[in-house]
């Protein structure tokens, strides 16, 4: 597999990495653990090197897998983790406080088998601490060389600006797919301007583009798309020709809905890194193959068209969750 540079920064890693949330968090029981570590070393055996997790994801289970599955490799493998919620828990509410951060950042150590975080993301900016303030936290853990690189997640662009003054930053996490394109109205320019990596979450709609889910699907109340607008029943039906769209070009171009997804993620520009979860092999093998799908600049414009023409419905975040985003 063929590297991407986030940044400015000499921050290489595969051009498509592993979100490792769903292994624990988010969508349903945990997966039993020797078999999560089983799936990170699989994906680094066929070219991954970049690792997503997060302190919140457990709280902490997350990076212990991560963290077992990757010692042995750890020197080949970038890992990316966070900080920015009370306790590790976001329904315990935002904490960036510098003593927090810096509390997280010996934890994530710990439980990551490493003397040093790669990439350590704001998960989600508080308002209640000066961004300056975290950045400036960061900058001293880099002094420190408990940390390499500093990322913001779902951070709007007044944010970015202001922290990047104080530390460079190096990606930017934030939801980006066909599925989900506010991104390109103003943040993409300005990353561009800037030199900060774009790293996609749910790079596959939370799964919606794989074209497996229609209106009679039902998810798990400890699924966290059960309460989420865009998956409720009316909307996935709307929404149901983005999908059309999206298995279209798949039968043409002898690939899957997902590649397709995907491929079209990384032709959108060079330090765009989406990070695709799973918890079967077969899904992780189908993703990275999306690597070896070209669409020409025709097959580029044909989709933008179509985008263009599909009003998508339904809400990305239940309201409860909205204001967390694009601070």
């Amino acid at each position: 597999m063929k590297t991407r540079e986030l940044g400015r920064t000499g921050l290489e890693v595969s051009e498509i990495g592993f979100g490792c949330m769903g292994l624990s968090f988010g969508y349903g029981p945990p997966m039993e653990r020797s078999a999560a570590v089983t799936l990170i070393r699989d994906a680094h055996a066929r070219g991954v090197t970049f690792f997503d997790t997060a302190e919140a994801y457990g709280p902490g289970l997350n990076e212990e897998v991560v963290g077992e599955a990757l010692e042995p490799i750890r020197d080949e493998v970038v890992i990316a983790t966070k900080f920015g919620f009370v306790n590790g828990v976001p329904a315990q509410g935002l904490d960036s406080r510098p003593e927090r951060i810096r509390q997280v950042a010996d934890e994530a150590l710990g439980r990551l088998r490493t003397d040093s975080i790669d990439l350590f993301y704001q998960h989600r900016v508080d308002p209640n601490v000066p961004i300056e303030d975290v950045a400036g936290t960061v900058k001293d853990l880099i002094a420190a060389g408990k940390v390499k690189h500093f990322g913001m997640s779902e951070a709007g662009i007044d944010a970015i600006r202001r922290a990047h003054t104080v530390q460079p930053v190096a990606a930017l996490q934030s939801e980006y797919s066909m599925f989900w394109r506010e991104p390109e109205n103003a943040l993409l320019p300005v990353l561009d301007e800037l030199g900060i990596g774009f790293v996609p979450f749910a790079p596959l709609g939370k799964g919606f583009l794989t074209g497996k889910m229609s209106a009679d699907t039902v998810f798990a109340k400890d699924d966290f798309r059960s309460t989420v607008p865009r998956f409720q029943t009316d909307a996935l039906e709307a929404n149901r020709a983005l999908v059309e769209l999206v298995t279209s070009l798949a039968a043409e171009k002898n690939a899957t809905p997902a590649q397709v997804a995907l491929a079209w993620l990384l032709a959108q520009r060079p330090s765009i890194v989406p990070i695709p979860g799973t918890t079967k092999l077969h899904r992780l093998e189908e993703n990275l193959g999306a690597v070896a799908l070209e669409l020409s600049e025709p097959d580029l414009a044909r989709i933008r068209d179509a985008l263009t023409a599909i009003e998508l419905v339904g809400e990305r975040y239940p309201a409860s969750a909205q204001s967390l985003v694009n601070r």
